[in-house]
């Protein structure tokens, strides 16, 4: 059973800095994905960023420029560095790990809360 745990949200400025972290129970470098998704109040999950178990990355437009994926393989980590924060990213972040053989498999971890104050 793939546990991820993830910490790191809280309440910052706009303009201010935050880096969401995720613990996997598991070796990421299994998982074919990690990635971090948010979800609003009253909105749907979306997808915000991911990185390759070979180490290519992937953005929403909103975050681009903004927003840093990276993991530590060794930690069983990801880590989600967000800068130049503005309210519309206040969210609930969820780490998410796929795995695409033998079937797709998504997992989940309980989410932590970022709210941007403006």
């Amino acid at each position: 059973q793939v546990q991820l745990v993830e910490s790191g949200g809280g309440l910052v400025q706009a303009g201010g800095s935050l880096r969401l972290s995720c613990a996997a129970s598991v070796s990421i470098f299994r998982m074919n994905e990690m990635g971090w998704y948010r979800q609003a109040p009253g909105k749907l999950r979306e997808f915000v960023a991911v990185i390759t178990n070979g180490d290519s990355t992937n953005y929403a437009d909103p975050v681009k420029g903004r927003f840093t994926i990276s993991k530590d393989n060794a930690k069983n980590t990801v880590y989600l560095r967000m800068n130049s924060l503005k309210p519309e990213d206040s969210a609930e972040y969820y780490c998410n790990a796929r795995e695409f053989y033998p079937t797709r498999k998504d997992y989940w971890g309980q989410g932590t809360q970022v709210t941007v104050s403006s």
